[in-house]
């Protein structure tokens, strides 16, 4: 990516709010499109702006970040949008919620400075957010133990076996160049398959291909 990461950032807390934003904006490559304190305000700002990513707070006033998440994820306007979702909890149940609303991964507040950048580039860049550990941790618990009704399985026919394979090797957070080791692959193709397989399977990106996997039985 050439241009700067467009960021908007969604928090109530007016001090949190402006300690991300400064961060962000000193960041060589970053630059901060717009602050928003409310739901709303998040989901209209995200119009507006189209920002490459929007840091979301999960406990908002007036529209929870998971509804302002959904509204945002489900607007044509702003099908280029990825949410990250700030959450003081690692298996906090709102984040499940969150991630079936289309967010592309989550991060804990009390993350390092640096882990924040990080997380804003690899959600920009379409990348999976969590480390593979946690990824099958989180998408375990999210899959098996969430009491909200599974929706039906993706639609593996449309896949190849290449596809399938790659797909099953995402589910178990393996990153592309992983994969293409495993495979002996180059990481170029491996991007490709994962290209074609958040297309044939209508994927925001690689967590959601996940979930797709997990919910269809795959691993």
């Amino acid at each position: 990516m050439t241009d700067d990461v467009r960021v908007l950032v969604a928090d109530d807390q007016a001090l949190l709010r402006g300690s991300f934003t400064f961060l962000i904006d000193h960041e060589p490559g970053m630059t901060v499109v717009g602050e928003a304190g409310t739901g709303h305000a998040a989901v209209a700002t995200a119009r507006a702006e189209r920002p490459d990513v929007v840091l979301m707070d999960v406990r908002m006033p007036d529209l929870d970040g998971i509804e302002a998440t959904r509204r945002i994820c489900a607007d044509p306007a702003t099908a280029g949008v990825r949410v990250l979702i700030l959450t003081m909890f690692d298996l906090d149940a709102y984040v499940y919620a969150a991630l079936r609303a289309g967010a592309s991964g989550f991060l804990l507040k009390t993350a390092p400075p640096a882990d924040l950048l990080a997380a804003i580039r690899v959600v920009a860049a379409g990348e999976a957010l969590l480390a593979p550990s946690v990824t099958r941790r989180l998408v375990d618990t999210f899959v098996r133990g969430s009491a909200a009704p599974r929706p039906a399985a993706a639609p593996l026919e449309r896949l190849t076996d290449r596809e399938r394979e790659i797909l099953m090797l995402i589910a178990t957070g393996l990153s592309n160049a992983e994969i293409a080791e495993a495979l002996h692959l180059t990481v170029a193709t491996v991007k490709s398959h994962v290209s074609r397989l958040l297309t044939k399977l209508d994927a925001r990106d690689r967590i959601r291909l996940v979930i797709l996997a997990h919910e269809a039985g795959l691993v």
